[in-house]
């Protein structure tokens, strides 16, 4: 072989050798590119699981929150429903009221609502001479004329409630103190109430107060008055409220 070809035969090695160095690095490169994707890969689709895992929980806890939610707003409306019919019951009889005592409020009575109840207040001189437990004649007809009202308001109930000033009581035979006095008024037109205008006695309860929660603080002979009192409160049966909070 000659020198020259020898030569070309040499630099063609080369070539192919330099060549095969070039793709053996190039095929290094591949396949860490390769590995590098795979990892990539691979990562991408645990992100993918976890993040769609957390999608499809929380769907299911929107779901849950949205089923709760309805739950609660018709709960919400059943008890404003119910309340509603509270209101407007309380709000009808203490306009009944009003108009079937007006002829008794020049002489201290009154009619008004606290905490979704009616009140019915009457003075101590509109019941009873002073001292007494014994109903006088204008106490009779102001409670004849009540009891016209609730014999027609059947579910009604009735709370008869006495009150006194903060004097002492000095001894009247049965009535020792304020005590006696406020529940012996109380009971004294329960049974009016009862016995006389046949109001069903199981509607009806009958409570003294005695001085402990006057309505004026004043001090006067004028607060003293308004304190000495019988309230008839007045609400309306609850069942359904009732049966509605123990669901």
């Amino acid at each position: 072989m000659s020198p020259k070809k020898h030569k070309a035969m040499l630099a063609q090695i080369d070539s192919l050798t330099n060549r095969t160095s070039t793709l053996e690095e190039e095929l290094a490169r591949l396949r860490a590119d390769s590995s590098r994707i795979h990892k990539e890969l691979a990562d991408l689709q645990s992100n993918y699981n976890t993040v769609n895992g957390n999608l499809k929980a929380t769907s299911s806890k929107v779901n849950q929150l949205s089923a709760d939610l309805q739950k609660r707003e018709a709960r919400l409306k059943e008890v404003e429903d119910i309340l509603r019919k509270r209101d407007e019951a309380t709000n009808a009889l203490r306009d009944k009221l009003q108009k079937a005592l007006l002829g008794f409020q020049a002489s201290g009575l009154t009619v008004d609502i606290r905490n979704g109840k009616v009140y019915v207040s009457l003075t101590d001189k509109l019941l009873f001479p002073s001292g007494s437990i014994v109903i006088d004649d204008k106490g009779k007809q102001a409670l004849q004329q009540l009891a016209v009202v609730l014999n027609k308001e059947t579910d009604i109930n009735i709370s008869v409630e006495g009150h006194t000033d903060d004097k002492k009581v000095i001894s009247l035979g049965q009535i020792k103190d304020n005590w006696d006095l406020s529940v012996l008024r109380a009971t004294s037109v329960s049974r009016y109430l009862t016995e006389v205008e046949k109001i069903d006695p199981q509607r009806i309860t009958a409570t003294g107060k005695s001085q402990y929660q006057p309505i004026d603080l004043a001090g006067t002979n004028e607060a003293r008055a308004r304190n000495r009192r019988i309230e008839i409160v007045l609400s309306p049966k609850l069942d359904e409220l009732y049966n509605l909070i123990t669901k």
